[in-house]
């Protein structure tokens, strides 16, 4: 790769910092729109883990609506969702597996939350409830869809710790399911049962991923740290291989860097240099699935957006080398998935095709494409947090500089590197569904009750 550079970080991957609503690229888009989410940027529309559906805010003129797209069939088409009102553009909408969709509406300060489902000509909708923060500062938003496809779960900054709401699928409403102590941001889901949540906590200066057990009251553990002073994310990972995408700026300080590891491997992180030049962000966006003995060889897809527009990238941890691919016309960018043959699905909208699917392939692995030290396993997959290698030495200093980074001694670090290793106790223990003395959580947030709100599924047909 030529023409390509590691994204500096997103404004909401520091929840210290609040979005940046005058860049160019965040305005008249409305998954762009901070509105209190906490997120600058989020994909043009999200897709459900499995593939069938799909949900994005929709444009009529000068309104905007939700729109749910069903993808698992011989064409995709979609349905409209409209309210009685035109949505706002920081509204944030979620498909769930069974053909219902997720929507987050901020009104001063509270967080609501309905299931929208089409009823003939109209839109059906059941109210779930709301959570509010009279905190100033404090942000919620959505987490990427649940690999059950049934759970949605939002993530609320408060003052000093962050919360872990599940908002839909539960029994009572919203139910608060965990207290982490300090800021957090992003959140990917690293089991395909929706129990591990990986999230950046910024605590002490510094952002390093822990990983939330929801099934186990919250319980917080260190996942991703490679030197003590640097400032590690998690971007992606894939359950079956245990493939990791991370961002950080141990190798580089000042200036964050892609790099990639394997979950349950002893070996370090690595920061390839195709991923790494001047002119251009690189963002993965999805995963070949299905690559359980071969991390290396899974497929990875890449938002470049660059002087000369937005395209696609497409990269394997076993290459030294991205392979560019034309966007479609009107791609929703950001938004896409991979299929475990290595198959591209990129949803667009124009005006002549306003719900298209465009297929890319991903280029085969070169035969005598070789990993510089294939990765180890030490674990069966699935790999609980447990398991994974959470401690380890520092490589010594001195070593020259290398094809895959310019600072050998950092990229022979493990993923924790050899500082005393505890549990991170939990800012308030939480048991399911349970609240914070007073009905408010440590950071400040609390449920509300909406009348009509009921937590209930009722029947659906899948249109």
């Amino acid at each position: 790769m030529t023409a390509c550079a590691t994204e500096p970080a997103a404004n909401h991957e520091n929840p210290e910092n609040p979005g940046n609503p005058g860049n160019p690229e965040n305005r008249g888009n409305p998954a762009n729109a901070d509105h209190g989410n906490g997120r600058a940027s989020r994909p043009g529309c999200v897709i459900t883990a499995d593939g069938t559906y799909a949900a994005r805010l929709a444009l009529d003129g000068e309104c905007w609506f939700p729109e749910r797209w069903t993808l698992d069939g011989p064409e995709p088409y979609a349905v409209p969702l409209p309210s009685h009102q035109p949505e706002e553009p920081g509204t944030e909408v979620l498909p769930m597996t069974d053909g219902r969709v997720l929507i987050h509406r901020v009104t001063a300060g509270r967080h609501a939350f309905s299931l929208l489902y089409p009823t003939g000509p109209g839109t059906g909708e059941l109210p779930l409830g709301a959570v509010e923060c009279l905190e100033e500062g404090s942000r919620l938003w959505l987490l990427p869809p649940a690999p059950d496809g049934e759970h949605a779960y939002a993530l609320a900054v408060g003052r000093g710790s962050t919360a872990v709401w599940l908002v839909a699928g539960g029994a009572f409403g919203p139910e608060h399911l965990a207290e982490i102590p300090g800021r957090c941001s992003g959140g990917v889901w690293l089991d395909g049962t929706g129990r591990m949540l990986a999230l950046d906590r910024f605590h002490g200066g510094r952002t390093k991923t822990v990983v939330v057990d929801l099934e186990r009251g919250g319980e917080v553990s260190p996942l991703l740290q490679i030197a003590e002073d640097s400032n590690d994310r998690l971007l992606l990972a894939d359950a079956d291989s245990g493939l990791l995408l991370i961002r950080s700026d141990a190798p580089s300080p000042g200036h964050a860097r892609l790099g990639w590891g394997v979950l349950g491997s002893t070996l370090p992180v690595r920061f390839p240099e195709c991923l790494r030049a001047s002119d251009c962000a690189v963002t993965p966006f999805a995963i070949q699935p299905g690559q359980v003995l071969t991390p290396e060889r899974c497929a990875v897809a890449l938002r470049i957006d660059g002087p000369a527009g937005t395209w696609v990238g497409m990269w394997r941890p076993v290459e030294r080398q991205v392979h560019h691919l034309p966007a479609p016309e009107g791609w929703l960018a950001g938004a896409g998935r991979l299929t475990e043959d290595g198959l591209l699905q990129l949803p667009y909208s124009t005006g002549a095709v306003p719900c298209g699917v465009a297929w890319l392939e991903a280029p085969p692995v070169p035969v005598d494409a070789e990993c510089a030290r294939p990765p180890e396993r030490v674990a069966a997959r699935p790999v609980p947090l447990q398991q994974a290698p959470l401690t380890g030495r520092a490589a010594p200093s001195g070593r020259p500089v290398g094809q895959d980074g310019p600072v050998p001694a950092v990229l022979a670090l493990p993923f924790v590197s050899a500082l005393p290793i505890v549990p991170i106790a939990p800012a308030f223990p939480v048991a399911r569904g349970e609240r914070g003395a007073g009905g408010r959580t440590p950071g400040g947030w609390e449920r509300v009750e909406l009348a009509g709100a009921r937590p209930g599924h009722p029947p659906t047909n899948r249109p």
